[in-house]
């Protein structure tokens, strides 16, 4: 069980320590689980040159269903599949993570609406027993176009654990599937039926989209501001979508899916979070607008790993060296640790400065790969 409220006072020497101002050479001082101040101390654990940064913080990830349903029609065991996720989560230098989990339906995933509930009882389960390294919070993915979302909604938004919402829309022809018919070649593929009973599942998508979706999406905005929880729009592709967002009260954009979109979502104040996958990789595997050229723009404040946990660590390191953008390793650290911190309302986490939760993570580097050599979660050490 992981007892940090017992974590030893703990020294960190001969560290390379990335601090919002720059990176600094010397010791950290951890006491009661905080940071309580750098030094040159040599004493202590010496992590032998490494980097120090702080915990990652993840505010999308949906990996968890990789453990979850490890094959499309195979439902694991919640608390050993959200153990294994842990581990994933853990190895990538992530002491935050926000598990984005579908309220309501996709067509290709109906499961979704069953698992919900024992799945966040499940992750409640294994965080009150302490059996997970990382700190598990919730991020409801919201699905607009099926109605079953408002119950989910209702029974899921009042969990201590929830501290995030998005409000996404999945219907073909719009944000993220702007070609139908690519989206249907697609769908008939992936659920192996003939295209008479595709188009009408897709038409029993569609009617449902259009009878009900705004109705959703104002209920679930409604419930998230009522609860004074932070929303996110989703897969914005134009700037009315960006208006619609910013008109609803929603403070950040989530993967907008091209530049218009995200401009418009910058000059309406909104934050933007974009997937640290598609930085990595050089491009959208769905034909969107590549981080790379946002980021050169100034356009991205913090990065999610989407659906690779530790693509965030990976992201931060090669960013720092890209002659393509105007970060140097402390400001790229910061977009996926501070900058999600404060989106979330999460206050105590997210930089390394005195006072605020030693949540930590060493990192040394091997053939110009980070590779994770120990993390601190409140000053216990945790991998």
């Amino acid at each position: 069980m992981l007892d940090t409220a017992h974590a030893p006072d703990l020294t960190l020497s001969d560290a390379r320590i990335v601090t919002p101002l720059g990176v600094v050479e010397g010791a950290l001082k951890i006491e009661g689980g905080m940071i309580a101040g750098m030094g040159r101390a040599r004493d202590g654990l010496s992590l032998g040159g490494a980097f120090l940064i702080p915990g990652i913080v993840d505010l999308h990830t949906d990996h968890v269903e990789r453990h979850t349903h490890p094959r499309l029609t195979v439902l694991w065991p919640l608390l050993p599949a959200l153990m294994a996720h842990d581990a994933v989560v853990i190895a990538g230098g992530t002491t935050t993570v926000f598990d984005s989990l579908s309220v309501g339906a996709s067509m290709k995933r109906p499961e979704r609406r069953e698992i919900l509930e024992p799945l966040v009882a499940a992750i409640a389960e294994g965080q009150a027993a302490g059996v997970f390294r990382a700190e598990h919070l919730l991020h409801l993915r919201c699905e607009i176009s099926d109605p079953a979302t408002i119950a989910l909604v209702d029974a899921t938004i009042a969990h201590p654990l929830t501290r995030l919402v998005s409000v996404m829309d999945h219907t073909p022809g719009d944000r993220q599937s702007p070609d139908v018919a690519k989206w249907f070649d697609h769908m008939i593929h992936e659920m192996e039926v003939n295209a008479a009973t595709g188009q009408l599942m897709m038409d029993d998508l569609l009617d449902r989209s259009r009878s009900m979706g705004q109705i959703v999406r104002d209920h679930v905005v409604a419930k998230s501001r009522a609860a004074s929880l932070p929303l996110m729009s989703h897969d914005d592709r134009s700037a009315d979508h960006a208006d619609q967002a910013a008109a609803e009260g929603m403070a950040i954009s989530e993967f907008p899916t091209t530049l218009v979109a995200a401009e418009r979502a910058r000059a309406r104040g909104m934050s933007i979070v974009m997937g640290a996958p598609n930085y990595l990789r050089g491009g959208s595997q769905s034909g969107n607008i590549a981080v790379s050229e946002l980021l050169a723009r100034g356009l991205v404040d913090a990065l999610a790993s989407d659906y690779v946990p530790r693509s965030l660590l990976d992201a931060a390191f090669r960013l720092a060296d890209d002659p393509d953008t105007p970060h140097d390793l402390p400001a790229a650290i910061a977009l996926v640790s501070d900058a999600p911190a404060r989106m979330a309302g999460l206050g105590d986490r997210g930089r390394i400065a005195e006072g605020l939760r030693a949540d930590l993570v060493a990192v040394r580097m091997v053939a110009g790969q980070p590779v994770v050599q120990a993390v601190w979660r409140k000053g216990k050490q945790v991998y």
